[in-house]
């Protein structure tokens, strides 16, 4: 079976063949993701400059995503499990939908807190319910990239396939702090709001280029029975390991965080996600302190813009660079990478002029830039291809499960002393680097293809 353009049942076909993602549909599919992510990131920027504008303590601008991280973590393996059914286009739209949805409410509301229009409770509270759209709607888009393209991709390849679409993150986080400056315009006032409508308006014409240009591949009939080998398109005979049991109903069993072949993963890319949430959260407020700019918070956009771009193209570096240049494979990522930022965290603790803290931030970047492609490889390639969708599920959920409470918690501490702060970051670090080193399984045989 050559023709990939469709998920058919896997009495159809069980495998896809090598190199089956054109050019032009991956340019869609990192359209997608970078979208999202420099809208995110834009948003990041301006945060810091609006919670102080609001005159609200930064911890509660950190908890404000709290609500829409969990949904993530609720919603993602569902819409994950859905994209299995309906097709991964389908819910990449839905995904596209939810984040244009929440970045026009997010913008409206914020938008009314600082014309005086709401308190700055109600202005949370309002910017937090128009954000869960996000969390319970933009999750459906992360998982059925992933989804696309492992389930599309041969094991020796994966890793690189997957740092490609996690480096669409990459790139949307350099455009992301760039743009958000010369969004905050004066016309009609939208000032500091000016990037959530204006990365809006981006994601409609993502909306459009992906229902035009991507293939449909919903099912066209219902899977039934136990697989039956099946040749791929290269000839070779089927791996074994990529046709799993099956229910009544001819789907893989549901899998679960707890399944002994993702456990490594999950604590790796839970624990490691909590420090990068928390490097994240406190780097913006961290700058207007050490730069001396909370009096003047309206020129906080820009150098926090700056050291986010630095860490975005570090992370790009990684990505792009070394993870294909030196054929990391997932365990020598995920180690590699943590020790990386633990070192990066180290740096950016002492760091006392914006040079120095956009270094510090960066090698932080770059570790996590190794760290998070390694522990999404690795938990795609512990799992058949016929349960991609729930793999790619679960690794959304861990990234959300990572914004619940860390950039809260770790803003909190760092408020208390910076210390605190940039030392739970580092232990969590140390924790993945000794996890990893004796629980990861190694590259050759995640990597190798079976025949």
């Amino acid at each position: 079976m050559a023709d990939t353009d469709h998920d058919l049942p896997r009495e159809a076909v069980t495998i896809a063949p090598a190199g089956a993602i054109p050019p032009a549909r991956m340019a869609l599919l990192f359209m997608v993701m970078l979208v999202t992510a420099a809208g995110n990131t834009a948003m990041q920027s301006v945060m810091p400059s609006i919670g102080t504008a609001l005159k609200v303590d930064d911890v509660w601008i950190s908890l404000a995503y709290s609500w829409s991280a969990l949904l993530w973590v609720v919603c993602a393996p569902f819409w994950a499990r859905r994209s299995d059914k309906r097709g991964r286009k389908a819910m990449m739209a839905l995904g596209l939908a939810g984040f244009i949805t929440s970045f026009l409410l997010c913008g409206a509301a914020l938008w009314a807190g600082l014309a005086g229009w709401l308190s700055a409770l109600w202005t949370l509270v309002a910017f937090a319910a128009a954000r869960s759209l996000y969390g319970g709607f933009g999750s459906a888009a992360p998982p059925a990239v992933q989804a696309y393209v492992a389930s599309r991709t041969p094991r020796s390849e994966r890793t690189q396939a997957l740092s490609l679409i996690a480096s669409s993150f990459g790139l949307g986080t350099v455009i992301g702090p760039a743009l958000a400056p010369l969004m905050v315009v004066p016309f009609l006032g939208l000032g500091l709001t000016g990037p959530f409508i204006c990365f809006a308006a981006i994601g409609v014409i993502a909306l459009i280029l992906l229902r035009w240009r991507l293939p449909n591949d919903e099912p066209q009939y219902a899977a039934r029975g136990q697989a039956v080998a099946y040749s791929s398109g290269s000839g070779a005979p089927v791996d074994p390991q990529e046709t799993p049991d099956t229910d009544e109903t001819g789907q893989p069993p549901r899998l679960s965080w707890r399944d002994p072949r993702l456990r490594p993963w999950v604590f790796a890319g839970l624990i490691g996600g909590h420090a990068q949430a928390m490097v994240l959260g406190i780097a913006g407020f961290l700058v207007l302190d050490r730069l001396g700019l909370r009096d003047t918070p309206a020129e906080g956009a820009g150098p926090v813009g700056l050291v986010l771009m630095s860490g975005a193209i570090a992370t790009l570096l990684a990505q792009w660079g070394l993870i294909p240049r030196f054929d990391l494979g997932p365990r020598a990522a995920t180690l590699w990478g943590i020790a990386t930022a633990a070192f990066g965290t180290v740096v950016l603790a002492v760091a006392g002029d914006l040079h120095l803290i956009a270094l510090g931030y960066a090698i932080a970047s770059l570790g996590f830039g190794l760290f998070r492609p390694g522990t999404t490889a690795g938990t795609s390639l512990a799992v058949t291809r016929a349960e991609q969708g729930q793999a790619s599920g679960i690794v959304a959920s861990l990234a959300g499960a990572s914004y619940i409470y860390a950039p809260a918690l770790g803003v909190w501490l760092y408020g208390h002393s910076d210390w605190l702060g940039f030392g739970l970051i580092v232990a969590l670090c140390a924790i993945v680097l000794v996890h990893g080193w004796f629980k990861l399984q190694a590259d050759r045989d995640l990597t190798k293809d079976q025949s």
